[in-house]
């Protein structure tokens, strides 16, 4: 948790793709807080979100965004769920961000990091309040130890060593926030692509032969950028995370503790108890 001031009533969600903004907002609605969910059009799930408050908003409509959040007395915002990284003419900007279009010029050719980094003070600069699940949903985040009845050996402790160290060494760069780790090897790194297509590549090797190490053997190794705002971004597992672990052949997941979201804690937990892969939350 933050030491910011406590949170205002109601809270506004913008919303990508995925399960999380729907488990915050739950959250929220269980803690008496209302959310209204703002969803990105072709992004977030329309099934979901009819169970909200909402509006919907096309991608780039920063001036119209802002105006429903003001009406609804949104102070409290958050930027949550996925999204697939747009180019400029893709967002399609209105009225009220032109004024920004050389922001996010710049913001487009840093990292997601810097670009993100860049919406948010967009909203800042006009009197938001920029949250984080820390702040709204601590519930959600991956708690520190092992979550499962199979646990790390020795070999694997090795390799999510490993993972952590390469996951600070590349940070600099604003790549990925996963990396596979087998026998002390560096199989793959996350890319543009995310953690399933990640767990998918390390598949493929195994069913080519490319793979040396055994099946059950090898860690994922997941964990935000250093010097990454928390409120943006955090990397997120669950149930689907630990398919792609099973299919990988690797002996499970090593997760920042604190710093990553489980949406679906225990459909997550009984999934890897079931394919007999271990998920620990790890201090990176």
């Amino acid at each position: 948790m933050t030491d910011q001031p406590a949170m205002t009533s109601p809270v506004g969600l913008i919303a990508g793709t995925g399960v999380l903004p729907f488990a915050v907002a739950d959250v929220l609605t269980k803690r008496g807080a209302a959310p209204v969910i703002f969803a990105l059009k072709g992004f977030c799930d329309p099934r979901e979100v009819q169970r909200f408050r909402h509006h919907w908003i096309g991608l780039g409509k920063f001036g119209a965004l802002v105006s429903l959040l003001k009406a609804e007395r949104c102070r409290d915002i958050t930027l949550i769920g996925g999204l697939v990284r747009p180019s400029l003419s893709d967002l399609k900007l209105d009225f009220g961000a032109l004024a920004l279009i050389p922001a996010f010029i710049a913001g487009l050719r840093g990292g997601d990091d810097h670009l993100l980094t860049t919406t948010a003070g967009f909203f800042e600069s006009r009197g938001f309040r920029v949250l984080g699940i820390r702040d709204l949903a601590p519930e959600l985040l991956m708690p520190e130890g092992c979550m499962t009845r199979a646990r790390p050996d020795r070999d694997a402790e090795a390799d999510i060593a490993r993972g952590c160290d390469l996951l600070r060494a590349i940070s600099p760069f604003d790549v990925g926030q996963a990396a596979v780790v087998i026998d002390g090897h560096v199989v793959s790194v996350e890319d543009i692509e995310g953690t399933d297509a990640l767990l998918a590549r390390v598949a493929r090797l195994r069913a080519e032969g490319r793979l040396r190490g055994k099946p059950g053997r090898g860690v994922l190794v997941k964990a935000p950028k250093q010097g990454q705002d928390l409120r943006l971004d955090l990397p997120a597992v669950g149930p689907r995370t630990v398919e792609g672990l099973a299919a990988a052949g690797l002996a499970g997941a090593a997760i920042a503790a604190g710093q990553a979201v489980v949406a679906e804690p225990q459909a997550m937990v009984e999934a890897a108890d079931k394919a007999g892969v271990f998920m620990v939350g790890v201090l990176a």
